[in-house]
């Protein structure tokens, strides 16, 4: 009985030992070589939109408001109509410096008679030479009221001419801020009432703020003949609006400042935007690329195919053995969802685009080309 038990037990043991299993060959990776296109480098800031001219529109006379000419919001032309002012009370100023000017040349004409009758008898010794200066005096002061009663007509006229009130620039204008049968104070009561404001639309300014660091490499750049200078050049730019993920409008550079912010270290720029469409508004933020460099040759990988390693960023790169080498890079901007590698690889390498869990340094892996269009 006994060594049928352990015969049993030895045939139950056998049957639980697996098969050995194949040895586990290197792990499989994709592996692209960098792409190789010019591109050229950006500078990215933060900009906020302003009319390239805004006005604020106030009376010039004083007086009580007869319509308004305009609808609140609406697009207006250089000359509309926009309010009108009672202009009763200067016409009747333009009537009564209308009449003075007529009484000022009457006695004009009379003056002037009346000297060349004392010149006349001048001659004879029948007036005497004080007699003749006074006469001469007399038509000097009449010609010199005809010219205060001209200017004061002239000012009346004006002054009817201001009680419309027309839109001095082309732009969207704002709501009205004073409504029918209010009374608005002119200039000459030293404080015009503001009637509402119009800003111009196409084309449209953006303002931006360069850090201290960007202006010295552009400046570094343009001493070597690497970048047009913008205050010389109309650098190109373009604009992101915000919520969109690229550029949807161009411009260029018109205007940078003459000195740093002191308290931010930043330089003040400007930039010119058509906006034929009038979709951008004074005030919108949005994203300014200005150009950085001329076009140049690039290497570029996507950016998961680089891995960080304390302060450094490395890419996995294949060797001809097929064991995986750590590479230390410099990056560049990215250009087109690509990132620019400025050093540290050459066209040639074959680098890990995906698997990169897999990949250990020294060790060696099995290499798939990325498939032919793939964004490498």
């Amino acid at each position: 009985m006994r060594p049928l038990i352990v015969l049993l037990a030895a045939t139950l043991s056998g049957c639980g030992d697996k098969p050995p299993q194949p040895a586990a060959g290197p792990p499989p990776v994709t592996v692209a070589q960098p792409t190789k296109r010019t591109v050229t480098d950006w500078d990215e800031f933060t900009g906020r939109f302003e009319a390239v001219e805004e006005v604020q529109v106030r009376a010039r006379v004083g007086g009580f408001v007869t319509d308004v000419e305009f609808r609140d919001g609406a697009f207006v032309n250089s000359g509309d109509l926009l309010y009108i002012i009672d202009s009763r009370p200067f016409e009747a100023v333009a009537e009564q410096a209308d009449g003075q000017l007529s009484d000022a040349r009457a006695k004009a004409e009379l003056a002037k008679r009346e000297l060349d009758r004392a010149l006349t008898l001048n001659q004879t010794q029948a007036v005497s030479d004080s007699i003749v200066d006074q006469r001469r005096q007399a038509l000097q002061a009449a010609n010199a009221a005809i010219l205060q009663a001209e200017g004061t007509l002239k000012r009346a006229h004006l002054d009817i001419e201001f009680t419309h009130v027309l839109a001095p620039i082309a732009g969207r204008v704002s709501r009205h801020l004073v409504s029918i049968g209010n009374l608005v104070q002119g200039s000459d009561a030293g404080g015009a009432t503001l009637l509402t404001s119009i800003v111009s639309l196409d084309p449209i300014y953006i303002y931006f703020d360069m850090d201290e660091a960007t202006y010295l490499k552009n400046n570094r750049l343009y001493f070597e003949g690497k970048r047009a200078s913008s205050r010389e050049t109309p650098n190109p730019v373009q604009v992101t609006l915000t919520g969109e993920t690229k550029p949807s409008h161009d411009g260029k550079v018109d205007f940078l400042d003459n000195r740093l912010d002191v308290s931010t270290g930043t330089l003040r720029g400007r930039a010119v935007i058509p906006n034929k469409d009038y979709s951008i508004l004074p005030g919108q933020f949005g994203r300014v690329r200005l150009i950085g460099s001329s076009p140049y040759e690039a290497l570029l990988l996507p950016d998961s195919a680089i891995a960080t390693d304390q302060s450094r960023k490395i890419v996995f790169v294949v060797k001809d053995d097929n064991t995986v080498e750590a590479r230390p890079v410099i990056l560049g901007p990215l250009d087109e969802g690509l990132r620019v590698i400025r050093e540290g690889l050459k066209p040639e390498d074959r680098v890990i685009v995906d698997g990169l869990q897999r990949a250990r340094v020294g060790a060696k892996v099995t290499p798939h080309a990325a498939p032919t269009g793939s964004k490498t």
